[in-house]
This record gives structure tokens, C-alpha cells and sequence, in this order.
């Protein structure tokens, strides 16, 4: 799963346990631009995932927050599986490079006892 698909699960799971982030703070978290974030929250939105408001009676208005939707919590739980089948075929595919490379390694080493020339 490319960094691309990656960004909405981690939005989404990043909203659901901070819902009063601020957009910078949920970019630098992820890692991202301030610019995508927010494209990426507008999307999500559109989406009916998230829902954006001022759900604060404070008077001066930074009470902003984000919060998922029945829809976003269903959809958060969707991408989580397939972000974990995703790491878990990485995870497979590393090991299996990681076992070429030992062999490659021991293979290429010279043998006990003997001096390099």
C-alpha cells in the first residue's frame, strides 16, 4: 500500500483519538503538507467520513474539531485491515530478502580456518 493510501487511515485514526488537532498539528504528525492535509480532510469530508465544526461554546471560537461520522468509524476500521495486509506482505517480502541476503552473505565469506589470500 503506497504512502498515498496510507494518509487517510492515518488521518482517520489521528482524528478519531484527537478530534480538536489543529490542521498543522495533524500534518507534522503525518508527515505531510499543510496543503495536502487539508485536501485530504476535504475529501474525507465529502466523503461523509468526517464531520468538521465548532462544537465548542467558547466565545472565541477555536473549539474546531473533527469528528467521524458512523460512516468514517466504518471505513477507519476498513483501511486498517488492508493497511495491516499490506504491512504483513511487506513484512513477509523483507524477510524473505533478508534470508537471500544472509545466504548471499555466508556464501560469499571464506571458510573457516582458511586465510584470505
Amino acid at each position: 500500500m503506497p504512502q498515498s493510501e496510507e494518509t487517510p487511515y492515518h488521518l482517520l485514526k489521528h482524528l478519531d483519538a484527537t478530534p480538536d488537532a489543529t490542521q498543522r498539528e495533524l500534518a507534522g504528525a503525518l508527515g505531510i503538507s499543510l496543503g495536502k492535509l487539508n485536501y485530504c480532510l476535504k475529501a474525507l469530508i465529502a466523503k461523509g467520513w468526517v464531520k468538521a465544526g465548532n462544537f465548542s461554546r467558547n466565545p472565541d471560537k477555536r473549539g474546531y474539531a473533527y469528528l467521524l461520522t458512523p460512516q468514517g468509524v466504518e471505513a477507519k476500521a476498513r483501511l486498517m485491515v488492508q493497511f495491516l495486509q499490506a504491512k504483513m506482505r511487506e513484512y513477509d517480502r523483507l524477510q524473505r530478502e533478508i534470508e537471500a541476503l544472509q545466504q548471499e552473505v555466508s556464501f560469499s565469506r571464506p571458510a573457516a580456518g582458511k586465510e584470505e589470500m
